[in-house]
């Protein structure tokens, strides 16, 4: 991703807190040199200094056959919002758009257990929609096991990541107070919380 140095996000922390807040994401392969796209929800960890994406694919999707085939993309962006030249001080301008996203590459490891699929599907739920866990657990065994089969879990160790905000740094503070202001009075929620990420 082509990240100028003033829109680069410096602290690992902060791009992983980004990506646990906005994990409905973009999985990138590419086989024969044709890109495949899929969204899912991920589950972020952090063990120790590495950073895992776990998800996994309905097993009849063909993407799931290529994880291992190359180096998966994961693309987490969400919030974003236009920007009128209205709020600059010179006419001299054009329209732009801030945003925020994350790129995490990485090589994928199936987990084809039976244990390490209800693992995957257990850590989301927790993630999610913790109090669905005591349904889930009286859920019967054979159901369960219905669902194992028509997944693919996976989870991907990232070893490159990329991240992103373009928040207008390179304005002035009174053309950055105006884009807050207006961003902040908005119905897009989108725009709210990019003037929220303005602010801090």
């Amino acid at each position: 991703m082509y990240i100028p140095k003033i829109n680069l996000m410096t602290e690992p922390q902060e791009a992983i807190s980004f990506m646990q807040r906005y994990n409905f994401a973009t999985i990138v392969t590419v086989k024969d040199g044709v890109p495949n796209a899929t969204h899912l929800p991920f589950v972020i960890e952090q063990r120790g200094e590495k950073i895992v994406l776990i998800s996994h694919f309905a097993k009849a999707n063909p993407q799931a056959d290529e994880l291992l085939g190359c180096k998966p993309l994961v693309i987490f962006a969400e919030p974003h919002a236009y920007i009128s030249t209205r709020h600059y001080e010179h006419d001299v301008n054009v329209p732009t758009w801030n945003y925020i996203a994350v790129h995490a590459y990485g090589h994928a490891v199936l987990l084809e257990s039976e244990e390490e699929k209800i693992a995957v599907l257990e850590r989301s739920i927790n993630a999610f929609e913790a109090e669905y866990m005591q349904q889930w657990n009286a859920l019967p065994h054979d159901y369960k096991y219905g669902l194992m089969k028509g997944i693919t879990a996976f989870e991907i160790v990232v070893d490159d990541l990329q991240a992103k905000k373009k928040l207008s740094q390179n304005r002035s503070d009174k053309e950055r107070r105006s884009i807050i202001e207006e961003l902040g009075k908005s119905n897009d929620t989108t725009a709210k919380d990019i003037a929220d990420r303005m602010q801090s």
